[in-house]
């Protein structure tokens, strides 16, 4: 995105100076707290701590865009730049700690309960402030008037989406193109001139924000247009005709100062990546203690029940599409290892013994596979994993199959608490498959991982 003439408003700047202010204030406020709670004196050493942190914070939020206008972006973004941004005070403090040995002169309990407090304090106030501007801008204030240069396809997607969204406080006045005549109504939205009419209306003071929205082919008439803008005071933002592709997890990246966007991408790298394994290590250390007993007694009843061995690895691909070995309980009287030999499982396949159909109907065979997910190759929630030769088989006819190995496989997914678990019979089911599991990418978030443990438990196991 490309902004030109950057024009702060007087409600924004209003807004912005209460955000220092309520942060820097909540800030103190939340150290006197959890040193009154925990019983403990204020003294000298808490002053110090409360203003240092106050302006450490005030320092960082401001190189992080905390106090930039947040119009248009969700409350848990938010309330994620608000975390990572206390999280690296924090780690300041500690460091002084460590560094000056200042850590005996305070209560730990204090400190330790301020930490915990900071955050969950102030972004409760900025989610009380969001339902505040949010309610205000449904009555008709803090709205701002934008233009959208291009009327095709891309700019009538941006005036329907804006006009979805009216908690994002943007009012489209309306269409300026070269090509259409003024006065043409395009879903209810005035075309009110080209080009020349935009520029006079933008000096004029009648537009706020201008969005420019053509196709990438039309890249010398984008130069043109932000040439003749550059002589206005208004906010402009180009709107990337990135819809065209079909995305997964899009983000905008920077190469030596060159911006860039990921079209296919992961959100698993950086701190998403280091939650997910301290997800994986606490969950499957946790179910493996569980389950323990009930393994015992499986791998008893696979022993008894038929000749083989207990358990049988099968490859499968994990992470990048590189093979990983699945361990599961043995549910067939053949330990086929999902190679070229592989032959799909049907309902009532005569492989499958009588204590093997039991552990398929209620995904019990699946257990050994938290020994995946400490070994690292394997998550407890993603997208199941599946044989080499259905993935061979399907690559090439399912639309984006491949995608679903940007993240680790997983014992439970998305799709499989949806029904679409066990046989893929059909090209239908498998469609149906692959697109819950990137609509689980695209949304991952740690508390979508625990709907879908918590689903799993109430209808994940059976059919």
């Amino acid at each position: 995105m490309s902004e030109l003439g950057f024009v702060r408003s007087p409600q924004q700047s209003t807004i912005a100076i209460l955000q220092r202010l309520s942060d820097m204030g909540l800030l103190v406020g939340t150290l006197w707290l959890s040193v009154w709670l925990t019983v403990y004196p204020w003294s000298e050493q808490y002053s110090v701590a409360a203003l240092g942190g106050a302006l450490l914070y005030f320092f960082l939020s401001e190189i992080n865009g905390m106090y930039a206008s947040w119009r248009g972006a969700s409350f848990l973004y938010e309330l994620k730049c608000v975390i990572w941004t206390w999280f690296w005070v924090i780690q300041a403090f500690l460091l002084v700690a460590f560094v000056t040995k200042l850590s005996t002169e305070y209560s730990r309990q204090a400190m330790l309960t301020w930490f915990v407090l900071a955050p969950v304090t102030i972004g409760l106030w900025r989610w009380l402030i969001l339902v505040l501007l949010r309610n205000l801008r449904f009555f008709g204030f803090n709205i701002r008037r934008v233009a959208i240069f291009g009327a095709g396809d891309l700019g009538r997607r941006l005036m329907q989406t804006i006009h979805s969204n009216s908690w994002m406080g943007l009012e489209v006045v309306g269409f300026y193109d070269d090509k259409l005549k003024p006065d043409t109504q395009l879903d209810s939205v005035p075309v009110l001139g080209d080009l020349a009419s935009l520029i006079e209306d933008g000096k004029n003071g009648r537009l706020e924000r201008i969005y420019i929205a053509l196709p990438l082919c039309a890249e010398k008439r984008i130069k043109d247009i932000l040439s003749a803008l550059a002589d206005t005071a208004v906010t402009v933002y180009m709107v990337p005709d990135m819809f065209v592709f079909e995305l997964l997890h899009s983000r905008w990246q920077n190469i030596g100062g060159l911006p860039v966007i990921s079209i296919y991408g992961t959100p698993l790298h950086g701190l998403g990546g280091l939650l997910k394994r301290v997800e994986d290590v606490i969950l499957g250390l946790l179910i493996l203690v569980i389950i323990a007993l009930p393994m015992l007694i499986i791998g008893l009843g696979v022993k008894l029940s038929s000749p083989g061995p207990i358990l049988f690895k099968q490859r499968r691909y994990g992470l990048g599409g590189e093979n990983i070995l699945v361990w599961k309980f043995r549910t067939l009287n053949v330990c086929e290892d999902g190679d070229n030999s592989f032959t799909p499982v049907s309902a009532d396949d005569h492989r499958i013994t009588k204590f093997g159909n039991f552990l398929r109907r209620t995904s019990l065979d699946e257990f050994p596979q938290f020994i995946n997910v400490l070994q690292g190759q394997m998550s407890v929630v993603g997208p199941r994993p599946h044989p080499i030769k259905l993935n061979e088989d399907f690559r090439g006819r399912v639309p984006k199959y491949m995608l679903r190995h940007v993240v680790k496989p997983g014992i439970t997914g998305w799709a499989q608490i949806n029904g679409f678990r066990g046989e893929t019979d059909t090209l239908e089911k498998m469609e149906n498959r692959i697109d819950y599991d990137l609509y689980y990418i695209e949304n991952w978030s740690l508390w979508f991982d625990i709907k879908i443990i918590i689903l799993t438990v109430f209808k994940g196991f059976v059919n």
